[in-house]
């Protein structure tokens, strides 16, 4: 039995730092100051991710810790988008885009944001240019939706008048509202 524990013993240690390494994963930057972040966008022509999220809501904590925190462990993101993380129920202040300060509900509001979680694919005077993605019914095929948002912001970012592949996200408006917007897959 003593073998077994010296066999096991080096193969286990590693495995549960990993764990502990995982279990540790940064969070996603709460948004406390959306003009520098946007102009931290147009300097290197990212788009921002804003990620809309609740204390009280689950399937928030499970965006944030199956999607948004390993896509910034992995740093396969670091070149692609910012991501900031608006919570909308603790009352806290907010830079907004264009200097104001205001509770981060206003900023939730002023977006038409009325679920959590919800993903807004900003530019650097906050202005989306992608489909929102609201809420999180299909986890398996979350990721590529993701990842098609964030490839049509990154490109609308960089050339406004790119045409994104025809899978895109593409930001339209509903019933020729500009006001209301339709919302990707999941």
């Amino acid at each position: 039995m003593r073998r077994l524990y010296k066999l096991l013993l080096p193969v286990a240690a590693p495995l549960l730092l990993a764990v502990t390494a995982l279990r540790a994963a940064p969070a996603v930057p709460v948004a406390t100051d959306l003009q520098q972040t946007g102009g931290q966008a147009q300097a290197q022509q990212l788009p921002v991710l804003l990620f809309f999220a609740s204390t009280i809501c689950s399937y928030c904590a499970l965006l944030e810790e199956d999607f948004l925190q390993p896509m910034q462990l992995s740093g396969d993101y670091d070149d692609r988008v910012l991501v900031r993380k608006v919570v909308i129920d603790q009352g806290s202040r907010i830079r907004d885009f264009d200097g104001t300060t205001v509770m981060a509900g206003k900023v939730a509001d002023r977006y038409r944001v009325f679920v959590t979680p919800t993903l807004l694919f900003v530019d650097g005077q906050g202005r989306e240019l992608a489909e929102r993605m609201v809420g999180i019914n299909t986890p398996e095929l979350f990721g590529g939706y993701l990842d098609e948002c964030i490839d049509t912001a990154y490109t609308l970012m960089r050339d406004a008048q790119a045409t994104p592949g025809s899978r895109g996200c593409l930001l339209q408006h509903a019933a020729d509202d500009p006001a209301v917007f339709r919302t990707a897959a999941p």
